[in-house]
């Protein structure tokens, strides 16, 4: 059986930047999900507007969760031709 080998994605410098950026707004949604669920629950029988809170927060989380992960997958420690790699050589 072939041994798998864990292979690390390279990432354009700019795909990069753009999640570091989206980063950020993921959490300032989930933080404001958060909010509007916390002030439906103090709501006597918040219904479907509490539901939908509870997804937002649920769907911004995930999204952070995913940008994060991408993120850290795509750590560097020196410089790296990231965009040489990603061009076809011919």
């Amino acid at each position: 059986m072939a041994s798998m080998k864990r292979v690390r994605v390279a990432l354009a410098p700019r795909a990069v930047r753009q999640l570091r950026r989206v980063r950020a707004v993921y959490l300032v949604g989930m933080m404001l999900s958060v909010l509007g669920l916390v002030l439906q629950l103090g709501r006597e029988g918040g219904g479907r507007q509490l539901e939908i809170a509870a997804v937002l927060v649920v769907a911004f989380t995930v999204l952070l969760g995913l940008a994060v992960v991408q993120l850290w997958r795509h750590q560097r420690t020196v410089h790296c031709g990231t965009a040489k790699r990603l061009t076809p050589s011919g």
